[in-house]
Parts: structure tokens; sequence; C-alpha cells
């Protein structure tokens, strides 16, 4: 083991390796930060990039950009509410309103901080567990991948926002919309209205853009009459809190640590993804705090917690891949295809007769989380700060343009903006009525998983609902989901009590 980890430090130290990496990660964090835009994406665009390449430089070229774009996509989430990728939902939370708060430049500092740490925590795993970890992972059959969904729905629904009853209706929403399409199961068409762009189902970037840029622009109009914020303040570290010292470390080192945990444990799962590690990691961090009450405001371990839970499924969601030959998220996906192109057979035989290649591609994981903290650092602060420059009668417009762009491009289809112009509507109204966005965006996404786990599920049981309770994991995880409900409705309960402040 220690001497095909040198082996591999030995190949992702040659200056053409370490030159894929960080060209990789300028490009993923580019990609990250447009809306629309994602890690999967990123990679699938550029794969072809690489069949000309060693095998050592296109896996370091992929692992930059699979870190790059997991950052990424916090950049416009901060400073716009509009999350670059769907990983980055949970951060809008509280970068947000930190960034609204005038501390722009800190939340981005965190921001990259956090996904480094998360993106180190991920590297270590994969290097060291990446095989008792996988199988480990072959233990959740797709009863307990059910009721893994239904915990990160429902966390997301009770405690995102005050209202849980708003939550688990905009979580209602979202199954809704993730039921248009050809079922899985059975290839029977629902909700199409005959329309055949439909059938494929409602694409989760165009949706994410609508229910996020949209309302953004929107919003930014309104208040086109307020004062703009100067970049040159953020650059010069005029909002507090900027100084290392002065970070609330007591409350981050929890988060960074719950939030890595999370992050490696869902990564391995199949098929889950950086959204769903990022939303359980920052529904535990909540629980967990003496003042829940401040996530949702500007909590700085609310942003450390997400990133730091999506940048360290990166690397753990090559776990299985690499061991099983079973992808766990969609870049995983890519980057495992990418193996078989360049003729890498995933499985034992792979790290016996390619350890300075498997190996190596794990180091990148490492370095690239590491470089992380300077390129992202100067993207983020240096040029994507200038966007509070820009007077809100621009900048409205150009977010306008931007989501419309973002839709269209996404698969070349003028459909997909009439998705974007109906649904960012439907988004503003939710907005404006207090229900909150993202338990739709995760519905959307988990909603189809739920939903053929559960049916294959009972497929396998011959109907008989037990399966769901009477295995181990199962339970445990049931359980867990309703203490979360319990937790919601107590905390709901609570804040009903509490006097509100006469007005004068």
């Amino acid at each position: 083991m220690f001497d095909a980890l040198m082996v591999g430090l030995s190949s992702a130290l040659q200056p053409v390796v370490l030159l894929a990496m960080v060209t990789g990660l300028f490009g993923g964090v580019l990609a990250g930060a447009i809306p629309g835009l994602s890690a999967t994406m990123a990679v699938a665009l550029l794969l072809p990039l690489t069949y000309a390449m060693d095998p050592a430089v296109a896996l370091a070229f992929m692992a930059g950009i699979h870190n790059g774009a997991a950052y990424g996509g916090s950049i416009p989430a901060i400073l716009l509410r509009i999350p670059g990728t769907p990983a980055a939902v949970a951060t809008t939370f509280d970068g947000y309103p930190l960034s609204q708060q005038g501390k722009t430049f800190y939340a981005l500092k965190l921001s990259v901080v956090s996904s480094a740490i998360g993106g180190l925590v991920s590297a270590i795993a994969l290097m060291t567990l990446a095989p008792p970890l996988a199988q480990a992972a072959l233990a959740f059959g797709p009863p307990e991948i059910f009721w893994v969904s239904i915990f990160g729905l429902v966390s997301t629904a009770v405690l995102i926002g005050k209202d849980p009853l708003k939550g688990l209706i905009a979580a209602c929403l979202g199954l809704l919309l993730g039921t248009v399409g050809i079922d899985t199961v059975t290839g029977v068409e629902r909700l199409t209205f005959g329309i055949l762009e439909l059938s494929s189902g409602l694409p989760l970037a165009v949706v994410l853009i609508a229910l996020f840029g949209l309302p953004a622009a929107l919003q930014i109009a309104e208040r086109s009459r307020e004062r703009t914020r100067s970049a040159s303040d953020v650059l010069s570290g005029a909002d507090t809190d900027t100084r290392l010292r002065d970070w609330p470390w007591r409350r981050l080192v929890p988060a960074w640590i719950r939030g890595s945990v999370y992050g490696v444990f869902v990564g391995i799962l199949p098929g889950l993804g950086g959204a769903v590690s990022s939303v359980m990691a920052y529904g535990a961090e909540q629980r967990a705090s003496r003042n829940p009450d401040a996530f949702g405001k500007g909590a700085s371990e609310g942003v450390a917690v997400a990133e730091a839970a999506n940048n360290a499924d990166n690397a753990a969601s090559m776990i299985p891949a690499l061991t099983l030959a079973i992808p766990g998220s969609g870049v995983a996906a890519v980057v495992l295809a990418g193996l078989l192109i360049h003729g890498l057979e995933p499985g034992t035989a792979l790290f016996r007769d390619n350890p300075e290649i498997v190996f190596g591609y794990m180091w990148a994981f490492l370095f690239t989380s590491i470089l992380l903290v300077a390129v992202g650092g100067t993207l983020a602060v240096r040029l994507f700060s200038r966007v509070l420059e820009v007077p809100a009668a621009i900048l409205a417009p150009a977010v306008l343009i931007l989501t419309v762009v973002g839709a269209y491009t996404y698969q070349n289809s003028l459909f997909h903006v009439y998705i974007l112009a109906t649904l960012g509507i439907v988004g503003y109204a939710l907005d404006r009525l207090g229900f909150p966005a993202p338990p739709v965006i995760l519905a959307l996404f988990l909603g189809p998983k739920v939903e053929f786990n559960m049916r294959i599920s009972l497929r396998i049981s011959q109907d008989d609902w037990s399966i769901f309770y009477t295995r181990p994991i199962s339970a445990v995880i049931a359980a867990a989901t309703l203490a979360i409900v319990i937790f919601g409705i107590v905390r709901a309960l609570r804040s009903g009590r509490k006097p509100t402040p006469k007005r004068i």
C-alpha cells in the first residue's frame, strides 16, 4: 500500500501532470460559477480533449475540474443567491445573507477554505479507505437508498425556513415536478401532455436557474435604488471578520468535521451526490447548534458545513467507481467512462497493474484541494467580486440574460427557455409567499430516486412493506427521519409561542 502511494506520488509530481491539475482547476471554477453548468457537464464536455493525453495527465485534469466546479458553484450562490451547481444550493442559505451584511470577502474566503478542507478529507478517504468503504456501500440496497433519499428530503423540507409545513409543501411540489417524463420502471409517459420535449423530464439545471436565477434578477431590480457596494471595499478587506484569527474557529472546526464526514458517507452511496450531502450536513449542523435560529441569516458554520460536505463528496464518489465500477455520482460516471476509454478496467486489477495511475489520480485530488485555496481565492475575490460594482439597473437585466442563455445552451433548446419563464414566475411567487425553493430542487432531484428504489424494493419483497423497516440500516435511517420531523414540529411550536414585538 505504501509503495503504491509513493509510486502514485512520483507520477503526480511530474510537471505536465501538475500543469493539468492547475488547468483543470481553473476550468472547473469557471464552469461551476456559470449557472446551468455543473461538474458533470464540464468533465463530459472536456473529456474528448483527454483522448490523446497520457492516462495520468487526463485523470489529473479531470480531478482539477471536479474539485474546481464543486467550489465554483458557491461564487454566484454567495454573490447573487444563484447556485452555480445543484450542490451549492445549501451555500445560498447563509452565504448570500453574509454577502448582504457586507461580508462578501469573508464569505468567499470561508467558502474556499471549507471546500479545500472537504476535498482534503475526501482525498485521504479515497487513498486509505477505498476497499473497505466500497464493501460497506454494498450493504446499501434499494430500501436503504430509499431511506437515505427520504432523510435528505425531509431534512431540507423541515429545517429550511421557519415553517416546516411550507417546506413540506415545497417538497411536494418538487416531487410532482419530478414525476414529469417517462416512468423509469414501466416506461409509461406521465404529465407530458403530449409534448415530446417533456418525455425526458424537467432538466434539473433549467429548474435550478428558474427557481433561483429569475427571482434573483427581479429582487435585484427591486433594490435598484439601493447604494451599490464597491468591489474595492471587498478587495481591501473592508468587511469585518476577514482575518483568520478573528474567525469563529470553535464553531467552524466542528462544522468542517461534520460536513466532511457526511460528504464521504454520501459520496460512496451510488447516485446521490454533493447536493444531498451538503443539505444533510447542513441540517445536522443546525440541529447540533446552540443557536439554530441563526441559520439562514448568515451563520458562518452554515457556509462551512455546506462547502465542506459538497467537496468531500468528490473523491469519495470515486471509491465505488474505482473498486466496483459503480459510480457514486454523475461526475464519477463520466470519469469511469474516461478510464474505460484509456483502457483501464476498474477493480482490483487496476490497483495491482496500474498503481502509478490510480494512486496518482488520488494524489491529484489532494493537490488540487490545496491549490484550490490559491486558485479559487484569486478568481473569486479578484474577478467575481467585481459584480458588486455593477449598478442594480444593469446587473438585473444582465442576470436575466445570463439565466436565459444558461437555460438555452443547456441543450440548445428554446423549449427550455419557456420552462425557465414559467417556473421562474412560480419561483418568484414562492419566494414572495415565504415558501423555500431548496426543497423543490432537492425533491426534483431525489423524487425519481425515491420512487425507483421504493418500487424496486417492493418487487424484491413481493409487495411486502416490512422490507422498509425490518432491515437494520433501513430501520436506523427511518428512525432518524422521524426524529427530524419531530424536531421540526417542536421547533415550530416553540417559535410560535414567542411573543412578537409590538410596533411603535
